[in-house]
């Protein structure tokens, strides 16, 4: 049986003249904290992570949510570096933005949450309105980025993008205009594509902020496999090593190692 420990998101305030309680507590704030909570503990793998469960207690507003212990330890040695640190820049991105959007929740609604686990009940993490929990901007660069994949969904009500499901990065929504959609003659769903994208990239780390992702290019992309092309290949590469000796070449790479 899988072993389960706790985290606490305690939220202190007012509401009007009255302390906060999760009777006067509005679900817009209760959902503000759930939307960011799966960020907090699993930025990456969410399709294969354990269950969260949530309970809403008093004293004053205490979110509490139970997942998996190795989960929690995890999490209880980030709120420590962060602590330590007092920067949320060596986070994963996704977390790090969970940081961001409950450190400008406590600014606009001059909250302060309280962070910790039952792993360690005495590191607890404080956020209020004048901490500084946001990620430096000189560290993340413009660039240019690649990805291949299958394209499954196209448009969008108030932003128009198109949607790529990728092997390397997983799903990607990219923001194309409106224009670039009425433009196309034809059914994009389901094929495959090449996109050339622009976006934002840590420059430390490598890491890519897929929110920022706004298309370059659409390109046809039809991998497959060419018997005819490979044995051209080969055929060309044999005229330029005729005269190469290839266990002479192997034993210079490999120098004093022996197999």
């Amino acid at each position: 049986m899988q072993k389960i420990g706790n985290i606490e998101i305690r939220v202190l305030g007012t509401s009007g003249n009255t302390s906060l309680s999760p009777e006067n507590y509005d679900i817009k704030h209760i959902s503000a904290i759930l939307n960011n909570v799966e960020d907090l503990l699993y930025p990456n793998n969410k399709k294969d992570r354990p269950i969260i469960t949530y309970d809403i207690q008093e004293g004053s507003v205490r979110h509490v949510f139970k997942t998996s212990i190795q989960s929690v330890i995890g999490f209880s040695a980030i709120l420590s570096q962060i602590q330590v640190s007092n920067s949320i820049d060596f986070l994963e991105l996704k977390t790090a933005r969970a940081i961001e959007n409950i450190q400008n929740l406590s600014r606009q609604k001059n909250y302060e949450f309280q962070i910790k686990t039952s792993f360690d009940n005495d590191n607890e993490l404080t956020i209020n309105p004048s901490t500084q929990y946001f990620r430096t901007e000189n560290i993340w660069a413009d660039a240019e980025f690649y990805f291949y994949g299958t394209l499954k969904d196209a448009g969008g009500k108030n932003k128009a993008n198109i949607h790529l499901d990728t092997i390397d990065h997983g799903y990607l929504s990219i923001e194309t205009g409106e224009e670039f959609l009425k433009q196309r003659e034809v059914n994009l769903l389901y094929k495959e594509f090449g996109v050339r994208a622009s976006g934002k990239q840590n420059i430390e780390t490598g890491e890519i902020d897929t929110k920022s992702l706004s298309l370059l290019e659409l390109i046809d992309y039809q991998p497959k496999f060419d018997k005819d092309y490979l044995n051209s290949l080969i055929k060309n590469a044999k005229t330029s090593w005729k005269n190469i000796n290839s266990e002479e070449l192997l034993l210079n790479l490999r120098g004093e190692y022996e197999a």
